[in-house]
């Protein structure tokens, strides 16, 4: 139950123990949970609070709503790896996940001036403009976005961007071997646009994660953004720590 007497307010206490019957298993995925009438009743708080809560638990991912049933629990998130070590692809696949990925647009242009210093290009150097957006079990995951500058891969506009993976047709088809990979990761939230080819809500919370891929000579070759729906993935960061070494 709630304690009244805690400096904690009781809308917070309330979210701990839901957040508590999810990672005990008490509530299992696709369960069906109690109704913010129901959890009022039981927990001695306004209708209000617990439809706060259950809402910024929905906003988080954790739960989900569908209409005229209620409110039910979320499946796990996917962990994986910074693409840097795998693709997401063969992380997915290894996984045993059944992918597929759906070739938006290809086509040339003038990027935008952070991606040209990225890639250390002179003015109005053209490249490539990949996008694509990957699904799992038919449902969007994530959307792909590269600049590859055209004279490190001319004709790519033929190549089978859905069948294949696009770092694989660098290295082995035009023999940009992969030497460096900067990447970065932050929290966004969809735009519009991003938000219709992924399914969810303008505003919905995003994983956006950037690489820069270096090929021999530290030469820049891709610049990649991928926008993750962060209700459906995690990245997991492991370090192996030198014992004989202390901050």
């Amino acid at each position: 139950m709630l304690d009244r007497q805690s400096p904690k307010p009781l809308y917070a206490q309330l979210e701990d123990i839901v957040r508590q019957k999810i990672e005990n298993e008490e509530w299992l995925p696709n369960h069906l949970i109690p109704s913010e009438n129901e959890i009022s009743k039981m927990y001695g708080v306004s209708r209000m609070t617990a439809r706060g809560v259950i809402t910024r638990l929905v906003h988080e991912g954790l739960l989900y709503r569908a209409q005229g049933k209620g409110t039910f629990v979320s499946v796990p998130k996917i962990v994986s790896k910074p693409l840097s070590q795998l693709g997401i692809r063969e992380q997915l696949e290894q996984m045993g996940y059944q992918i597929s990925t759906k070739l938006l647009n290809i086509d040339k242009g003038i990027p935008p001036a952070r991606v040209s210093k990225e890639l250390r290009l002179e003015k109005n150097t053209q490249v490539y403009v990949v996008e694509r957006i990957r699904y799992i079990k038919e449902e969007p995951l994530s959307l792909h976005t590269s600049y590859i500058p055209v004279t490190f891969c001319a004709n790519l506009e033929m190549k089978d961007m859905e069948g294949i993976q696009l770092c694989d047709i660098l290295e082995k088809e035009y023999d940009l071997k992969i030497v460096k990979i900067v990447e970065t990761l932050e929290s966004s939230m969809a735009t519009l646009e991003e938000a219709k080819m992924l399914s969810v809500k303008k505003g919905f919370p995003l994983l956006l994660l950037e690489n820069i891929v270096y090929t021999t000579g530290e030469l820049p070759f891709e610049y990649t953004k991928v926008l993750f729906r962060g209700d459906k993935i995690k990245l997991r960061l492991e370090y192996h720590k030198n014992i004989n070494h202390c901050p």
